[in-house]
């Protein structure tokens, strides 16, 4: 990480001096909210498992949009990555926690390997956890931050007959209390926590027959973007509060 960055601006900075960072963001999702932010002039970071193709999709984005090496179930990878942050920009504004996956569509609860569940619950659930405790600081520097947990409706919407996702589903209702928990935390500290759900997208993950991706990517990004005094331990759906 030795790309030089200009240092942002006091608590005030405006958008242009804001700093974002977007995990799994080489591609999807991601992709696309970290290239709605950069058009809307901040500074965007992408975190990506595989450097190299996150490099190849800040290429892609026309603003100012910087791949990082970030594996979040990696607690090494994410301390280096907040050091980083911290000595190249002196704050962060923006924490979307996109990184995602274990869509284990065929399993049922019942015979669920216990494997599976973790895995779900290192990337879904902790993975988000570990970055805020690491990035949090940054934001209470400047009393200024949107924290950004990119749910599932699968999670919010569990009717007695819903099968599938077992691990999916459970991981995801887990970082929705995480994210009621936080909000609640860092009430009147100037640091926004909610849970956005961005529908079914067509994405490499969400596969063919979802909506588009760019309108899933805008309900993130306004959350990320929310302005004094904004909603704080919501869950969002195309920016509007849904029930949890």
């Amino acid at each position: 990480m030795s790309t030089a960055r200009k240092r942002s601006a006091p608590p005030t900075a405006p958008v242009a001096h804001r700093v974002a960072l977007v995990t799994g963001a080489n591609r999807g999702l991601g992709f696309e909210v970290a290239r709605q932010l950069a058009a809307r002039g901040y500074s965007v970071l992408l975190g990506a498992r595989d450097l190299a193709k996150g490099r190849q999709a800040a290429k892609q984005i026309d603003g100012d949009a910087v791949a990082v090496p970030l594996d979040v179930t990696d607690p090494q990878q994410i301390a280096a990555l907040a050091t980083w942050i911290e000595r190249e920009h002196g704050r962060l504004d923006v924490l979307v926690n996109n990184a995602g996956g274990h869509a284990d569509r065929e399993a049922r609860a019942e015979t669920a390997a216990a494997d599976s569940v973790r895995a779900a619950l290192e990337t879904n659930l902790l993975g988000a956890w570990q970055l805020c405790n690491a990035l949090l600081p940054l934001m209470r520097r400047h009393r200024y931050g949107r924290i950004v947990n990119v749910t599932s409706g699968c999670a919010a919407n569990m009717p007695p007959d819903c099968i599938g996702y077992p691990a999916y589903r459970v991981s995801k209702t887990a970082l929705n209390a995480y994210t009621r928990a936080l909000a609640a935390e860092l009430a009147g500290s100037g640091i926004l926590v909610n849970a956005v759900c961005p529908g079914w997208v067509a994405t490499g993950m969400g596969g063919p027959g979802g909506g588009p991706v760019e309108r899933g990517a805008a309900g993130i990004v306004a959350a990320a973007c929310l302005p004094e005094p904004g909603v704080n331990g919501a869950l969002l759906r195309d920016g509007q509060r849904i029930a949890w």
